[in-house]
C-alpha cells in the first residue's frame, strides 16, 4: 500500500469523525433553540395549575433558565479547594520511554518518546438552587454537560522524594515504575458558586419539589453553562458549519488520494 493511500484512508477517517461532530454540534443547537425559556415563577405557575386540574407527579418540559448559583454548602475541589457545585480533577504522570524502531532496510534506532497516563482522577457535583428574578428552583446536575471553569494547571517536576503526590486534600502513594518520572500535571475544573449560569434541561415535578433535570428523551442535551443562551446557540451553530467544511474537505481529499494512488 502506497503513501497516497495510507494518507487517503487517514483523511477518510478525519472526515468520518467530523461527520460525528458536525451531528452532535446540530444536536446541541437544536436543543438550544427548541427548549423553552422561561422564569421560575412561570414554572411554579404551571405546575400548580396542572396539578389542580390533572393532579402532580406527571408533568415534565424542556426548558432554559438563567440565574445564579445558591447552595447552603458548597462542595470543596479536591486540589485547588475552592467552594462549588461542581468540580473535576486529574492527575497525570509525565514520563519519558525509549523506544527501538526499524526503518524499511532493517535499521534499529532508538529513540526516547515523552508520554503521560492518568494516574488519578475524580468528579463530584451536588444539588443546588438556581435563583432568578422571580424565584428559586432545585437543579441536580448528575449527568449535564457542564462547562467548567479551569481554577488549576500546574506541572511539578520529578518525583516526590516521599513516594507521595499531595495537593489539598488529595494525596496518592506512588508505586515503582522502571520509566523514568519528569513529573506529574494537575488539571481541575469548577462550575464555581454565586455565579450565573444558563440550564437547559428537563423541569419535573414527579419527586414533589420542581427540579431540573436530565430529560428523559435521548435526543435533547442538558446543559450548564457560565455563557449566556446566545453565546451558546451561536457557538454550535458555528461549530456544525466549521465540521462541516473540514469534513468535506477531508472526504474529497482523501477520496481523491485514493485513487490518485490505486492509479500510480
Amino acid at each position: 500500500m502506497n503513501a497516497w493511500i495510507v494518507i487517503g484512508i487517514i483523511l477518510l477517517i478525519v472526515g468520518l469523525t467530523l461527520f460525528f461532530v458536525r451531528r452532535n454540534q446540530q444536536a446541541r443547537a437544536f436543543s438550544l433553540k427548541s427548549a423553552r425559556r422561561v422564569t421560575v415563577a412561570e414554572l411554579g405557575n404551571t405546575a400548580q395549575a396542572i396539578a389542580d386540574e390533572i393532579g402532580g407527579g406527571n408533568w415534565r418540559d424542556y426548558v432554559k433558565l438563567w440565574g445564579e448559583i445558591e447552595v447552603a454548602q458548597p462542595l470543596i475541589s479536591e486540589l485547588k479547594q475552592v467552594p462549588c457545585v461542581y468540580y473535576s480533577f486529574k492527575v497525570q504522570r509525565e514520563y519519558e520511554e525509549t523506544v527501538t524502531e526499524k526503518d524499511a532496510e532493517g535499521n534499529t534506532t532508538h529513540k526516547t518518546e515523552q508520554r503521560s497516563e492518568t494516574v488519578a482522577s475524580n468528579q463530584q457535583s451536588t444539588l443546588f438552587y438556581l435563583q432568578d428574578e422571580t424565584g428559586k428552583i432545585w437543579v441536580d446536575p448528575n449527568e449535564a454537560a457542564i462547562e467548567a471553569v479551569q481554577v488549576l494547571n500546574e506541572f511539578r517536576p520529578g518525583d516526590p522524594a516521599a513516594g507521595m503526590l499531595q495537593m489539598g486534600r488529595f494525596s496518592l502513594t506512588l508505586g515503582n515504575s522502571h520509566r523514568r518520572t519528569v513529573g506529574y500535571r494537575y488539571t481541575e475544573s469548577v462550575l464555581p458558586i454565586d455565579r450565573k449560569v444558563l440550564v437547559v434541561g428537563e423541569v419535573s415535578d414527579h419527586t414533589g419539589t420542581l427540579t431540573l433535570c436530565r430529560p428523559t428523551a435521548t435526543k435533547k442535551k442538558y446543559i450548564i453553562s457560565l455563557k449566556t443562551d446566545e453565546v451558546l446557540t451561536a457557538n454550535a451553530d458555528q461549530g456544525a458549519k466549521n465540521a462541516a467544511i473540514a469534513m468535506f474537505i477531508c472526504l474529497g481529499l482523501g477520496i481523491l488520494l485514493i485513487l490518485v494512488g490505486i492509479l500510480l
